[in-house]
């Protein structure tokens, strides 16, 4: 997988280096490692372990055969619905395995692949378990509705892959799990045609093509970019508390119309708004918790994460 760079994994160690000393020589089995999120976490990882010398392990599921070039990382090949347990003791496992949004056994997978982790954790009880949920378990927000905390009722899923999750949260209960609920990111690596507006967006600028916004452009939405999500999980990881959740996300909102407008307008592209009546809901965290508990802070604004994802892109050539 293309690098990112080094500024951006130097940035999200910045202030870290104790909580990092403190998984000297530790083993962390990670399930959804190869993709999005998991990919940054896994950089991270490697970054950290060389830097302080923590001697620390990463095994790593994969559906796919792969050789890792760091030997602190290890690819374990299976399904996360039915892998075989990986051998030797693990402090901590980040569940983040996750289905296709349009695969047809998207609940099956997520619902199995919990189940098959949970029973890993009951052999080898690690100390944490992290599950990456997601803050579509809040179910359709109005846009007066403002900033959702973590204390705020989990609504009727608005999908299978919501009610999925929720399902899949309320299983990690009988397992001192911290849970991560992670709304919407942006920067290097994020699928360009994946069905996410930041996504798609970026697409069309890389093609030099008018941005197209489905519906009215006036859902909100926040983006927290890459090296600040991996940053946030690693810290929910070693220093969140188990049996609590906690949002993943920014809490700078921003229109979908405005995204687009703020994608396109550094090259001068058009937008286009193609209307209809749907697209008001609001989707932005409260990050007061974990602002409060763990200090963590949004570090990479929208338009410098605009530029920099740009810029990775257009030194990372791929097809748009």
């Amino acid at each position: 997988m293309p690098e990112v760079a080094h500024r951006d994994l130097d940035q999200a160690l910045q202030g870290a280096e104790v909580m990092w000393r403190a998984a000297r020589g530790v083993s962390i089995f990670l399930t959804g490692g190869t993709g999005f999120i998991g990919s940054w976490l896994v950089d991270l990882f490697r970054e950290a372990n060389a830097r302080f010398n923590l001697a620390a392990r990463l095994v790593v599921l994969t559906r796919q055969s792969r050789v890792s070039p760091d030997p602190a990382v290890c690819f374990h090949r299976g399904d996360v619905r039915s892998f075989q347990f990986p051998e030797g003791d693990f402090s901590y496992v980040i569940h983040g395995a996750n289905a296709v949004f349009d695969e047809p056994a998207l609940e099956e997978t997520i619902l199995a692949g919990t189940d098959r982790v949970l029973c890993f954790c009951a052999g080898r009880r690690p100390a944490k378990l992290l599950y990456l949920s997601s803050g579509a378990v809040y179910g359709a927000r109005p846009s007066r509705a403002g900033a959702i905390a973590e204390d705020s009722p989990l609504g009727p899923p608005a999908s299978r892959y919501a009610r999925a999750k929720q399902i899949a949260e309320s299983m990690c209960g009988a397992f001192p799990a911290t849970i991560a609920r992670g709304f919407a990111f942006i920067g290097p690596r994020l699928p360009l045609d994946g069905g996410f507006a930041a996504g798609n967006f970026l697409r069309d600028r890389l093609a030099r093509r008018p941005l197209r916004v489905e519906g009215n452009g006036r859902a909100v939405r926040s983006y927290l970019y890459a090296s600040d999500l991996a940053a946030w999980l690693w810290t929910l990881l070693f220093r969140g508390e188990a049996g609590r959740v906690y949002n993943v996300g920014s809490d700078q909102a921003v229109t979908v119309r405005e995204l687009a407008r703020r994608i396109a307008a550094p090259v001068g592209l058009p937008v286009e708004v193609r209307g209809g009546e749907t697209g008001d809901s609001y989707y932005v965290p409260s990050i007061e918790r974990a602002r409060r508990e763990l200090g963590l802070e949004v570090r990479v604004g929208l338009d410098e994460a605009i530029r920099r994802t740009v810029e990775w892109h257009l030194s990372t050539p791929r097809p748009v």
